[in-house]
């Protein structure tokens, strides 16, 4: 399946933050109130500071598939690491090459950013489908792991 891939602008923000719902709900069980997501979504799509979102739309023009970047300095290596989020595709489209479409515009875009230094991203150890993807993009697992506190 051929997509194509925009950058997400203001009327989006509806079905991105549907499909953030709904990837919540399917990979951690987590139910995302309406009013807090929306609002999240709208204002990163307002800021460009704090990210972007992007939609993969099919011949139709209807939104299948989307995620979001945000930005992360590193003084390490003097630049930006682009981290991917929020990554959903409507479940009749997977296995078509959405996320791959997604993840190619992601690269390309990020590799001729000067400020630029890599892409990343955060994936559920149990989801196997996702780390597959993940590693036949290119993508490694890292010696990292995620620690937090959330206020």
């Amino acid at each position: 399946m051929s997509a194509s891939v925009r950058r997400a602008i203001s009327s989006d923000a509806e079905i991105i933050a549907r499909f953030n719902q709904a990837m919540a709900e399917e990979t951690e069980n987590k139910v995302l109130p309406w009013e807090t997501i929306l609002t999240g979504v709208k204002t990163m799509l307002a800021d460009d500071n704090l990210g972007f979102y992007l939609v993969a739309c099919t011949s139709s023009d209807e939104v299948q598939g989307c995620l979001g970047i945000t930005f992360e300095w590193s003084d390490w290596r003097n630049g930006l690491f682009w981290w991917i989020q929020s990554v959903y595709v409507n479940p009749t489209y997977r296995g078509t090459g959405i996320f791959t479409a997604m993840y190619e515009t992601v690269k390309n875009e990020a590799q001729t950013d000067p400020t630029s230094c890599g892409i990343r991203l955060y994936v559920e150890k149990e989801n196997e489908r996702a780390n597959r993807t993940y590693r036949r993009l290119g993508m490694i697992e890292t010696d990292y792991r995620l620690m937090e506190e959330i206020f």
